[in-house]
């Protein structure tokens, strides 16, 4: 039995437990359409956010098997455009750092070449624009790469937005329109009459909902109260990050995303507007665990040196690691659970900030009409039924995203 509240009791339409870009953009659009909304987060705007890279790439993120996800992927890719315009508007005049520079996937040697030309293969069955360069052909759009690149594939619709900017313009906006938000942790989940009521946050306050959205990234798994068969199925994986500083005196060092696969592990340089240029990921199943270690950054300076050898001359300026929320197949949860009134929008593992636009207007139309759209049907929770263990009672600030 869970100990009585005696905090006041706060009522709203739609409680969004979690305050990273996905459950910022989901009460965003969800106000929009006239409901109530509140949000539930230690720190609005943290999380994942933090640390994600930003790249918005359909096409070069295409994974075999995952056909599925690729559509809503590529949904999600075309309205962005438009969503930025919104949503910087909406926010004041905030800017995302919207970039459409596109994407030059690159090969160091001939296996890679050869997954990189199977790749290809992939992206032109699969309808989607690529084309295939020769090394010199690369090398002539981004001068920095090693003299050994063996070919690549210019994706001209891969972009990018910058992660910190889009959370804080989310916050922005939620605010303007007003969304309240509570900036603290939720403990666990009000069930009242066998369906989702509310909150009851750390500090003993009930919020009273008609809805609630769990949106808490990698968390979204471990709030008390939750029934078992009801249970988001997500787990953390840890990614290390780099940025470093671009002196005007290499500006302009790249003039849009360039990843690779080296000795089997993705890297990926993304160059920001501002000079900043993030490197990025490693991909670690460690638990709960966001230790940097020398290990993760040596290897990501090490096979980004193989890729661009300049890179070694310019300021390391922050080292970051952060949790993705996998799901079983890792493609995102979106829509009601089996206890009415609960409802996912988490498990976006490496998609969350290309999904953000799809994902919002996804979420506002089933809060709003109880139905998922077409497009994100094939990504409702009920496709996984075996429950998970609730293994935490509280939400803490760590990796709320």
């Amino acid at each position: 039995m869970h100990p009585r509240t005696t905090g006041p009791r706060t009522t709203s339409d739609v409680l969004v437990v979690g305050g990273g870009i996905i459950g910022l953009v989901t009460a965003w659009r969800a106000t929009q359409r006239g409901l109530r909304v509140a949000v539930v987060d230690p720190e609005p705007g943290g999380g994942a956010a933090r640390v994600a890279a930003g790249m918005l790439a359909a096409v070069t993120e295409l994974h075999y098997g995952e056909e599925t996800l690729l559509g809503l992927n590529l949904l999600s890719a075309c309205r962005y455009p438009d969503f930025v315009a919104e949503l910087q508007e909406a926010a004041g005049g905030a800017d995302v750092g919207y970039r459409a520079c596109g994407t030059l996937a690159v090969a160091l040697d001939a296996d890679d070449r050869a997954h990189l030309r199977e790749l290809h293969a992939l992206q032109q069955r699969s309808g989607l624009e690529s084309e295939w360069l020769t090394g010199r052909e690369c090398r002539r759009l981004e001068p920095m790469l090693a003299p050994g690149v063996r070919g690549g594939l210019r994706v001209d619709g891969d972009h990018q937005v910058d992660p910190r900017r889009l959370a804080a313009a989310l916050v922005a906006a939620c605010e303007r329109s007003g969304v309240l938000v509570h900036r603290t942790g939720a403990e666990r989940l009000v069930v009242a009459g066998d369906r989702a009521a509310g909150v009851v946050l750390e500090d003993g306050t009930e919020l009273a909902a008609g809805q609630v959205v769990l949106a808490a990234g990698s968390l979204s798994g471990r709030l008390g109260g939750v029934p078992a068969e009801a249970v988001a199925p997500v787990r953390p994986v840890k990614g290390q990050v780099l940025r470093l500083s671009v002196p005007r005196a290499y500006a302009p060092f790249l003039s849009r995303t360039v990843r690779a696969v080296v000795r089997g592990s993705q890297v990926y340089l993304v160059p920001r507007e501002n000079g900043e240029l993030v490197v990025g990921a490693t991909s670690e199943e460690l638990g709960w665990d966001t230790t940097v270690t020398a290990g993760g950054v040596y290897e990501l300076l090490r096979d980004a040196h193989e890729l661009v050898p300049g890179i070694t001359e310019l300021p390391l300026t922050e080292t970051r690691a952060g949790l993705r929320p996998g799901s079983p197949d890792n493609a995102p949860l979106l829509g009601p659970t089996v206890l009415p009134g609960l409802h996912l929008a988490t498990g976006h593992y490496r998609n969350g900030v290309l999904l953000t636009p799809v994902t919002g207007d996804v979420m506002a139309t089933v809060l709003t009409t109880g139905e998922l759209p077409e497009e994100a049907r094939a990504f409702t929770p009920a496709r996984f039924r075996s429950p998970s263990p609730s293994t935490s009672s509280s939400l803490s600030p760590a990796g709320v995203s």
